[in-house]
């Protein structure tokens, strides 16, 4: 898509009449008395988990934000390949790809050895390496991402809508309240003037802050941020331009000699593009003046940078100035020894770090896109409280990696090129080799949760090498065999709250008398120890809580749909209609075979566990119908 040429306009691009993309405000209307959920911060954190609530009607939640409004503009642009492979999960994953910017290509300058003062193309790489993802890399503005987690709430069966102008004062924890034991005291603006104010209380079950890195419900739990000090000062901004730089729609990093280094975003519509400029250092305990830094002062810094290249900017969309530092929060949550958390931290809330490698927005959504699903489990009744201690130990460690990651690049980025003036420099050579080392971080396909309940021990792993136990699931190709369509297997994995077993079958006749995953599906319809019949409610669909799926390795036009087990057609709803959409096949046509692309056992198969936030948590044999059992025992409650 192409916009924004006669001048930027916030919203859906989509409406060609900019005054058609304007919103209503929202409704005032007071907040709840009691809730099951408490969401503090309308960010990317805070919509992703109440996106996941909205799924969940019987569940009691509410989102509120400090601005009067939704956001409109600025913040966070780049959306990493794993982050779009939770949009899927949403459905809304085409829709951002057909309006953002796709990053391909990453372009690397340096100070040019004949003429110092201006700067030379170094190299030119591919962005993402290839079956990374089936997802690209891609930029679009934080305001339309946060638009459609918005729609999934509201279209949700729980028709979430966030209450805006409510400023935290006040959050008490009551350890002896055996119901609702988070008060938390907001106060609302009920008039424009700021001088009529009101009070309101709401008790909650759980809390989650997701309300920046100066989080009041951290304050309030006790938790502070620590880490590197802010020392380094960048401008930021999305600019209309004519310029003669050749790689303006490419991704490019910009050293120069003397007069600092720069990072340009292209931007989605075509036209637009963010500048990262780079400001002076500054001195320990020093805090940038905003009032001395303009528009006017970054557009000049840009162009001392680019020569000898010209920039006219034409509009600017949106600027801000920024300052590094690199910051852990000491807790995740409010949990003791003992004692279970009610109170959790989330996003900018427990870390913070440079904009460079576009993994604010990413790491928050993944925070909440791994605790989402524990509280549904735990409000629902499927799981005890004790799972949800294992959200600090999941994702603390991730965000260690990050800060660490982040640190470096930050350095690296910020460093004077090495030349015989400055030899200890950074060599861009070596900038660049950091940047295509870490490229799966970036990419936000690194993360890799130990083991745990959640994640087994890699005792099996070597029946599916490249589903590796806590990491993501990889998405391979399949034809799904009811209607030939041509698909994603990851695709089934969507925002509900469910676990999915993937069952591959080894070289046996399908559904014959050798056939593991006939004998599979008969375990699990008829055995009383089945997890299916353990863990699934009374009345329920079949697949109301583990979904099982089959990938056979014979041609689909070879497979007869009528010999399947009832289990992967299961009787679903109130007509007790057919599901036809468990089973699928190689993808032979494309020529990519999901068994070779993923290490998948051929002879023997496999049975792959994968969490409701796509993340693998078992890889098991065929057979080992007790291990299967055993896992989902250690996780879910009986019925």
């Amino acid at each position: 898509m192409q916009f924004h040429q006669d001048g930027f306009h916030p919203g859906d691009p989509r409406f060609a009449d900019p005054q058609d993309r304007v919103v209503p405000p929202p409704i005032k209307r007071p907040l709840p008395a009691e809730v099951d959920v408490m969401i503090v911060g309308c960010g990317p954190a805070g919509l992703n988990l109440a996106a996941q609530l909205s799924k969940f009607p019987e569940i009691r939640t509410c989102i509120a934000d400090l601005k009067d409004d939704r956001l409109l503009v600025g913040q966070a642009d780049g959306m990493a390949c794993r982050t779009l492979e939770m949009f899927q999960a949403y459905g809304f994953a085409d829709q951002v790809i057909q309006e953002a910017y796709g990053v391909n290509e990453v372009t690397f300058w340096k100070p040019n050895p004949d003429a110092p003062a201006g700067i030379m193309r170094n190299d030119r790489i591919q962005d993402v390496e290839d079956d990374l993802s089936e997802m690209p890399h891609v930029i679009i503005n934080q305001a339309r991402i946060h638009d459609l987690f918005l729609d999934v709430m509201r279209q949700g069966p729980a028709k979430i809508e966030p209450f805006y102008s409510r400023k935290l004062v006040g959050l008490e924890v009551d350890r002896n309240a055996a119901d609702h034991p988070v008060t938390l005291t907001f106060e609302r603006a009920v008039t424009h003037s700021q001088t009529s104010k009101t009070l309101e209380t709401v008790r909650a079950r759980y809390v989650v802050g997701c309300d920046g890195a100066r989080s009041t419900v951290r304050q309030a739990i006790g938790r502070e941020l620590v880490g590197d000090a802010l020392n380094q000062a960048w401008g930021v901004m999305d600019v209309l331009v004519v310029t003669d730089f050749p790689d303006i729609r490419l991704k490019a990093v910009i050293h120069s000699a003397n007069e600092g280094n720069m990072l340009i975003i292209p931007r989605e519509g075509g036209y637009m593009v963010r500048l990262y400029i780079e400001l002076d250092k500054l001195q320990e305990n020093q805090r940038i003046s905003r009032d001395s830094v303009t528009a006017d002062y970054l557009i000049a810094a840009a162009r001392r940078i680019m020569r000898p290249y010209a920039i006219d900017v034409k509009e600017v969309a949106w600027w801000s100035v920024y300052e590094i530092g690199q910051r852990l929060t000491t807790a995740f949550d409010d949990s003791e020894p003992g004692r279970a958390p009610r109170v959790f931290l989330a996003g900018d809330a427990c870390h913070t770090h440079s904009p460079k490698a576009g993994q604010g927005l990413n790491t928050s959504v993944n925070d909440t896109w791994n605790l989402g699903w524990k509280l549904a489990h735990v409000l629902k009744g499927r799981a005890d409280a004790d799972l949800l201690l294992s959200y600090s130990a999941e994702r603390q460690d991730i965000a260690k990696q990050l800060i660490d990651f982040d640190r470096e690049l930050a350095r690296m980025f910020s460093a004077k090129p090495k030349s015989a003036d400055n030899p200890d420099g950074i060599d861009p050579a070596e900038f660049q080799r950091y940047f295509t080392q870490f490229g799966r971080f970036t990419a936000g396909t690194a993360t890799h949760y130990k083991p745990s309940a959640l994640v087994g021990d890699g005792a099996h792993q070597h029946l599916a090498r490249g589903q590796i136990l806590g990491m993501r699931f990889h998405s391979a190709p399949v034809i799904r065999l009811a209607d030939a369509k041509p698909m994603q297997l990851g695709h089934c994995i969507e925002a509900d709250g469910r676990w999915r077993v993937f069952a591959f079958a080894g070289r046996a006749e399908p559904m014959g008398p050798d056939c593991g995953i006939r004998a599979l599906c008969e375990y699990l319809a008829g055995d009383s120890t089945s997890p299916l019949r353990r863990h699934t409610p009374e009345g329920a669909d079949p697949d109301s809580v583990i979904d099982l799926r089959a990938v056979f390795q014979t041609p689909h036009r070879h497979m007869r749909l009528e010999r399947l087990h009832p289990l992967l057609v299961p009787a679903k709803g109130r007509h007790g209609l057919k599901d036809y959409e468990k089973v699928f096949c190689p993808d032979f046509k494309s020529g990519r075979d999901i068994y070779d692309m993923r290490g998948i056992d051929r002879d023997k198969g496999c049975v792959i566990v994968v969490r409701p936030d796509q993340y693998v948590a078992q890889v098991l044999p065929l057979a080992d119908h007790d291990g299967l059992a055993r896992f989902f025992a250690g996780v879910l409650r009986a019925r």
